[in-house]
């Protein structure tokens, strides 16, 4: 016990020096240099440091495991040494083979001043000779239980079997030797190691620091407060001169990185100038022709105006303001494509450009749009003479593309400054006003703006906002017409008509509203759907009301060119139907002829759709617009409806009854019903009757009619259509 304390001991001063040495070692590195205290803030160095710190206490960790069992097996050798030598040399001269060498006093004294606390003798056949002290665990049963050990469960004794040669004596002695020190010398070790592996992680920890700071860390700090500086000044970047060697990897790094940033800076001031002329140019120019667009034009346009307020001697001095649009530019984009329609603007842009003096600015402010101000001189002296003059340019000679010639003729309207108006919007939407009025009138015209022109316009706006209040207060109707089947006089159908009464203050409480004029407007709105979506819907309603009271009565409903081109028609036709309960056939869509040529791909696609749904399909107004025979052999139509143009005027006119005549027969060789619309006496419907047309509606049987009405009429017509003769 007193060598093992000894031990311990020793190994406890060992390890004080060494962890003096230690720390000494790390305090003389860390102040080595200079280590900026920056590096200890960088959360990297944090990283690197507790990265290091763990994989080398992780590691000594390892090694104080291994070397923990080699400690306490070194301390047991200890132990076991010390019995060996204390009963060994207790053991004297060997007289009597069959007794014990040890006598009672001698073992007395060995269990009570040593490490052994009790023990027995053994002859080297395994007779026991003796026991004394405190008895033994360990029983020599065979030759093979000499080489075995026992350590008790609280560590507190350790039982060994000494044998001939450990003793020099032809005995074996199993000892039972005290071991209760062992523990705390193992725990001493482990707290000596544990403090050294500490000292050992923090010293390698600091010193790897240290070098990473000098060769790592504070060139990458270096390099990154260039590229914060960088990223918060990309043009200009603030770059300190690099203090590293750029011989080496990292200081060429940083070299290479200052390099990148400074060409990066020049590179971003000359893209930034590049795409400020870009922008400039797409704000201000168009692409197409390079003149200047409508932003720019009214920008020079408010010069000229503000030139001419501020100046007195130039208050007396007018321009003109010229609108101009190509008439049906959109029919050569279609047929020609858009390659032709380029290069005509192009050349209309070349050709005013260079027919106009220079102080005149020439745009481009739509896509076959133009606007054009020039001063008033003594030659042009009114803003009409300017626009004939535009007018003569764009005629002077058919435009050539692609070995094609093009006469282009163009609508034009004209403004003055400051006759009409001294705001330079309000001057060129006045010569937009009389460019309207131009295209209205026919097109290939000059006309110069009126106040009636603006009054004209404001009436339909005001016309646009009364529809749109009307519709949401549901002051819209539906007035139906009814339709008779000329060969037994039956009401086969009914055409909805809408109808607006609009209210005012007069004694009537309102007046009924053309629909010549508000239709159209609603068309232009784009009204007209939300409108036609409600027309649908109420007159599948009714028609679905007449079906349930047992009247097979088709109503037929007009569907504009917006609805059949912006609307998901066919969807909402299908819902309308399964809403309702309306058989397919007892819906009609009667479409213009015109709308169905627009667009002859999708006319087709969505007349099959419909076709499909099981509704029957009309052409309206036919013979008023133009249609391809080739086309319509490929549309799903059940009936042409003849324009009551040719109807009105067929029995006093050659020609309109020629029409009428051919249009039933066309209809009848492809299989089709015709209905004939506008039959207001007796004698059209004898003629119509001699045609062997289908079906006929018109004032001679009833105008169009309110619902209530119309049910009263039905359910009291007997179907002869002789009644109407009074």
């Amino acid at each position: 016990m007193g060598r093992s304390a000894a031990t311990s001991n020793s190994d406890w001063s060992t390890s004080l020096i060494q962890r003096k040495r230690f720390n000494t070692s790390a305090s003389e590195l860390a102040n080595m240099g200079e280590s900026p205290t920056k590096i200890w803030r960088s959360r990297i160095s944090w990283r690197i440091a507790l990265s290091a710190f763990l994989t080398i206490l992780v590691v000594q960790g390892g090694i104080l495991l291994f070397t923990f069992k080699q400690q306490e097996m070194m301390l047991l050798s200890d132990i076991r040494e010390t019995g060996r030598s204390v009963i060994a040399s207790s053991i004297g001269n060997v007289t009597d083979m069959l007794s014990s060498p040890i006598d009672q006093e001698a073992a007395d004294r060995i269990n009570s001043t040593t490490i052994v606390s009790g023990f027995t003798v053994y002859s080297l056949d395994l007779r026991l000779l003796g026991s004394y002290g405190e008895p033994v665990s360990m029983v020599m049963l065979d030759q093979d239980s000499q080489y075995k050990t026992y350590r008790s469960v609280d560590g507190g004794s350790y039982e060994v079997v000494y044998r001939a040669n450990d003793l020099r004596r032809p005995y074996l002695v199993v000892a039972r030797l005290v071991s209760s020190g062992v523990g705390p010398s193992l725990l001493d070790y482990i707290k000596q190691t544990l403090a050294i592996m500490l000292l050992m992680s923090a010293f390698v920890t600091v010193v790897l620091m240290i070098s990473l700071s000098k060769w790592l860390l504070e060139p990458i700090l270096f390099m990154r407060d260039g590229l914060l500086s960088a990223a918060e000044s990309p043009e200009s970047p603030v770059l300190k001169e690099s203090p590293f060697n750029a011989s080496d990897e990292i200081g060429g790094t940083i070299l290479m990185t200052q390099n990148l940033i400074q060409q990066n800076a020049e590179n971003i001031r000359q893209i930034k100038s590049a795409a400020e002329d870009k922008i400039h140019k797409l704000a201000y120019f168009d692409q197409l022709t390079g003149l200047p667009n409508r932003i720019q034009f009214l920008q020079k346009l408010t010069d000229q105006a503000r030139t001419a307020n501020d100046d007195d001697e130039s208050r007396s001095k007018r321009f003109a303001v010229i609108a101009m649009d190509l008439d049906h530019f959109k029919d050569i984009n279609d047929s020609m494509g858009h390659n032709v329609g380029d290069a005509i603007l192009r050349g209309v842009g070349k050709r005013l450009r260079a027919g106009l003096p220079e102080s005149a600015v020439v745009a481009r402010s739509g896509e076959d749009e133009f606007a054009i101000t020039m001063p008033l001189s003594t030659d042009l002296n009114t803003a009409k003479d300017v626009g004939e003059r535009i007018a003569g340019i764009v005629r002077s000679e058919p435009f050539k593309v692609f070995n094609e010639s093009f006469q282009v003729r163009a609508s034009i309207g004209v403004s003055t400054f400051p006759d009409d108006a001294i705001d330079p919007d309000q001057v060129l939407k006045n010569a937009d006003i009389a460019l309207n009025r131009a295209k209205e009138e026919g097109r290939d015209v000059v006309k110069e703006y009126s106040e009636d022109f603006d009054k004209a316009v404001q009436q339909r706006f005001q016309m646009l906002r009364d529809l749109r209040d009307a519709m949401e207060a549901k002051d819209l109707q539906l007035y139906f017409q009814p339709q008779f089947d000329l060969n037994n006089g039956k009401i086969i159908g009914a055409e909805a008509l809408l109808r607006w009464f609009k209210k005012d203050n007069s004694k009537n409480g309102g007046q009924f509203i053309s629909p010549a004029e508000f239709v159209p407007i609603a068309e232009q709105s784009g009204l007209i759907v939300p409108i036609g979506e409600w027309v649908m819907r109420y007159s599948c309603e009714t028609a679905a009301a007449w079906q349930k009271a047992g009247q097979e009565i088709r109503v037929a409903v007009n569907v504009s060119g917006a609805q059949f081109y912006q609307s998901d028609l066919v969807n909402f036709v299908s819902e309308c139907l399964k809403d309702t309960g309306l058989k397919p056939h007892n819906l009609e869509l009667e479409v213009t002829e015109s709308v169905f040529m627009d667009d002859i791909t999708h006319t087709i696609e969505t007349l099959q759709q419909l076709h499909a749904l099981g509704v029957e399909l009309a052409i309206d107004d036919f013979g008023t617009g133009y249609s391809s025979l080739s086309y319509l052999r490929q549309f799903p139509i059940d009936r042409l409806k003849i324009d009551q143009s040719f109807i009105r005027n067929a029995l006093n006119n050659h020609d309109d009854a020629a029409i009428a005549r051919t249009i039933v027969r066309l209809g009848h060789s492809l299989n089709l019903k015709v209905i004939a619309e506008g039959v207001e006496t007796k004698e059209h419907e004898m003629f119509l009757r001699e045609e062997k047309c289908d079906e006929v509606q018109g004032f001679r049987y009833s105008r169009p009619i309110p619902l209530e009405e119309f049910n009263k009429f039905a359910n009291t017509y007997k179907g002869n259509l002789n009644v109407f003769d009074k």
